[in-house]
């Protein structure tokens, strides 16, 4: 997959539980683990937002493009 979830990196550096951000963010526990293993297709820009106003980080902090290792460009 070339878009990796770091949010348990960013949960971890916040000290902060999936079971509490999913209760501040609106979202069910497990749409959160979903989330956190890369298992969706998507995300509303409405959730990224809430997810980043609560954990104080950036999207990029959250989501990152990783390079499959035949795309030598």
């Amino acid at each position: 997959m070339p878009i990796r979830v770091n949010l348990d990196v960013m949960l971890a550096r916040r000290k902060l539980k999936g079971k509490a951000l999913a209760a501040e963010v609106g979202i069910t526990e497990q749409n959160l683990s979903l989330l956190r293993t890369g298992k969706v297709k998507g995300v509303r820009f409405s959730t990224l937002e809430t997810i980043c106003e609560v954990l104080d980080c950036q999207p990029g902090d959250i989501l990152e493009f990783v390079r499959a290792p035949d795309d030598a460009s």
